[in-house]
């Protein structure tokens, strides 16, 4: 009997973990395994990127988990710089490029893995793919950054975004010299926080020395002779650059699974079943940046592009692929960063998220610190939470702090995905001891205070 094929179209990280896990359970002589890859790399972290270009790690290859190479060796045939274009899924089959000699060629399957990721967004704006504009996206783009930032003339630059990758990238320049001006048309950055919390992360840039632009809404970027950007206009201003960096954001890489016809949720990614496996289709599976995944607070599905969920829906989907079983339930969508010294956190949802969903909620926000606050080195921190009225359910929490703030959400997080009250958290046997908290660690009064608001 011949050996089954699986097709995985992408060899980042949900690709990758998927065609590795699948190995694991069924050996060549029943699983054939094809992988496609239109990038140089595979396996590799794109959440460090900034953290290379800004000179804490050495080198890209320090963030590559797998190398092609050491994926052939375990019997997957890996086919770099190939991008697929069309995929037949009533006939089972995909047709991929090879992008250095051009030529096209069709490939069947048995199984589909999708993986396609996400996108960066960038808008159509007049001088936007000048040189000297930069997304940061794959390594690739990190290493077109670093030569234009080498050959910069001077040492201004703009971020414009005030999301993660805003916020990580104006510290990678502000570390290597530049003067770093960040525009964001939000009310404040960090958009995944509520404006009280934005607003000290915003205090802690300025504190840092980048300066931010708040209400602004880039309308061109200005080029100098050479055709090199030069500014960043925006609706009531320009800001002078030798280098832009982009960080607006990612959709859904979806248009491969839009033409083929396979369900999308609202923001375009792809939906599957808690087994990752693409709705209506039998045979097919899709993870990582290219879906949709559960909210397990709101009940609602969302696109969360995060590594951690990445790699997990790979080990998901290779486990069914595999044949043995596995499922992803869901998530709360924590996600931790840092700018400078200052440590921003979040889980579960915002006030607006909240009210969209209808629900009636209290808030509660207090300052603490890290540590006992006699003990050397103490540094503040806010903690917000919010907790549904009456039933007093935890709905979300956010941190912005010095050290040891951003891990401490790893508790809020716990505590949602078991649908806990305020109530119970203030009864968690967390661990004290002067240098890691105080007595009451600060999420534990933070629950106090909701479980005061929630009664009153």
């Amino acid at each position: 009997m011949a050996a089954e094929r699986l097709v995985v179209i992408g060899g980042d990280a949900a690709g990758m973990s998927a065609a590795s896990q699948a190995r694991r359970l069924k050996g060549p002589e029943e699983l054939e395994i094809v992988a496609f890859e239109r990038s140089c790399f595979t396996s590799y972290s794109a959440c460090g990127i900034p953290y290379w270009v800004g000179g804490d790690v050495p080198e890209h290859e320090d963030l590559i988990a797998r190398t092609p190479e050491e994926h052939r060796a375990r019997g997957i045939d890996l086919r770099m710089r190939t991008e697929v274009t069309e995929l037949d899924v009533a006939g089972r089959r995909v047709r991929a490029r090879d992008l250095e000699s051009g030529a096209d060629a069709w490939t069947s399957y048995d199984k589909l893995v999708i993986t396609t990721g996400a996108r960066p967004v960038r808008p159509a704006l007049p001088g936007i793919d000048a040189p000297g504009v930069h997304g940061v996206h794959t390594i690739d783009d990190g290493g077109a950054l670093l030569d234009s930032l080498a050959a910069a003339g001077g040492r201004s630059a703009v971020v414009v975004g005030g999301g993660y990758i805003g916020i990580e990238m104006a510290e990678a320049l502000l570390s290597l010299n530049f003067e770093v001006t960040l525009l964001t048309r939000g009310a404040e950055p960090m958009h995944s926080l509520d404006p009280d919390m934005g607003r000290l992360v915003t205090r802690a840039m300025q504190e840092s020395g980048i300066r931010v632009v708040t209400g602004a809404e880039v309308t061109k970027v200005l080029t100098a002779e050479s055709g090199r950007v030069r500014a960043v206009a925006t609706d009531s201003a320009e800001y002078p650059a030798d280098v832009v960096v982009l960080g607006l954001g990612v959709a859904p890489n979806t248009e491969l699974a839009r033409a083929a016809g396979l369900p999308l949720g609202e923001s375009g990614g792809l939906l599957t079943d808690t087994s990752m496996r693409v709705r209506g289709h039998q045979d097919i599976w899709a993870g990582g940046d290219c879906v949709e995944v559960l909210d397990l607070v709101s009940g609602r599905r969302r696109h969360i592009a995060l590594g951690t969920h990445a790699n997990k829906h790979g080990q998901v989907i290779g486990s069914n692929a595999g044949g043995g079983y596995a499922t992803f339930p869901g998530a709360v969508g924590t996600a931790v960063t840092k700018v400078c010294e200052t440590e921003i956190a979040r889980t579960g949802l915002l006030e607006r998220e909240a009210r969209e969903e209808g629900l009636q909620y209290v808030t509660a926000t207090i300052e603490s610190t890290n540590t006992a606050g006699y003990y050397p080195g103490a540094a503040s921190m806010t903690v917000k939470m919010l907790a549904e009225r009456r039933s007093g359910r935890l709905l979300g929490v956010q941190i912005v702090g010095r050290e040891g703030a951003a891990k401490r959400i790893d508790v809020a997080a716990v505590a949602l995905t078991a649908r806990m009250t305020v109530d119970q958290l203030v009864a968690l046997d967390l661990g004290y001891a002067p240098p890691f908290s105080p007595v009451w660690d600060p999420i534990l009064v933070a629950a106090r205070r909701a479980v005061a608001a929630v009664r009153g």
